[in-house]
């Protein structure tokens, strides 16, 4: 690994030339208003887990209200200059596919084409029993009525603080009633891997093949903490092609990376776009 620190330049050195695949994580959001777990600057924070969730429900009463406030932020955010130019590199065509752990839909709504959601987006809820999906807004609906005026009681007493996961703290959450699926009753669900839930395997078959097709591994923004996105890492390095990671702060690919830039993501980008293409480089 290149030792600490390394420029923009570099990376499009390591980079250039190379069918580029992407790996993003929670970093590359922030510039566009959504909070990370794990950013140097982030508060701690006890994201729900699947067994949670399933098995309480306390927790689940408390997530959907949450959500209900929350959720509405993430959908109005808007891509920032690291989304736009990972999408001008895939019109480049130099990057051939993005693999995001996000679930906030940046790069769709950026203009990428070839989009892995690795761990599903905030838009859709899936039911668990008869396994009906529906969109966010038509179970926002349902929550509105069955909860008149909770959204504006909690923004009125408390305010709003956003939570990744497309959701917000709210601290009384006892009378906020749960809606279940309207077609069979079963226990709905955000269509979003949580913690302790396994990626789905074509997800994670797909998302492979966008590594197995790449010359080189870029990952953006994540600290790679958890497997689901390591394991893209460990493949890359398997397969002998170079992996650079953008992150600020230290992640678990640090070690078998290539090239390390301690840096924040969106600048970088954008450098990176910049110097790829320039007229210079083109000539040359």
């Amino acid at each position: 690994m290149i030792d600490l620190p390394r420029r923009p330049d570099d990376l499009h050195s390591l980079l250039h030339g190379r069918r580029i695949a992407v790996l993003t994580g929670a970093g590359l959001s922030t510039d566009s208003g959504i909070p990370d777990y794990r950013g140097p600057d982030s508060p701690p924070r006890n994201p729900m887990t699947f067994q949670q969730f399933v098995g309480d429900p306390d927790f689940r009463q408390r997530y959907w209200a949450r959500n209900h406030v929350g959720w509405r932020h993430m959908d109005a955010a808007r891509p920032n200059a690291g989304h736009r130019a990972l999408a001008a590199l895939e019109r480049a065509g130099m990057v051939h596919g993005v693999i995001t752990q996000n679930v906030d839909l940046l790069h769709t709504k950026a203009g990428s084409r070839r989009v892995v959601d690795l761990h599903g987006t905030y838009a859709q809820v899936r039911c668990l029993s008869c396994e009906r999906r529906i969109s966010r807004y038509t179970l926002h609906e349902r929550l509105c009525a069955a909860n008149p005026e909770f959204d504006e009681r909690v923004r009125a007493t408390t305010g709003l603080e956003v939570a990744p996961d497309a959701d917000a703290v709210v601290a009384d959450t006892e009378d906020f009633v749960v809606v279940d699926c309207d077609r069979c009753g079963g226990m709905l669900k955000p269509d979003i891997v949580y913690f302790g839930e396994i990626v789905p395997r074509p997800r994670v078959d797909l998302a492979c093949s966008l590594v197995d097709a790449a010359d080189a591994l870029l990952v953006a923004g994540s600290s790679l903490t958890v497997q689901s996105g390591l394991r893209f890492v460990r493949r890359a390095v398997q397969r002998n092609i170079p992996v650079a990671v953008v992150n600020r702060g230290p992640t678990r690919g640090d070690a078998p990376a290539t090239l390390k830039v301690d840096a924040g993501t969106s600048e970088t980008l954008v450098a990176l776009a910049s110097e790829a293409m320039s007229p210079e480089r083109k000539v040359g």
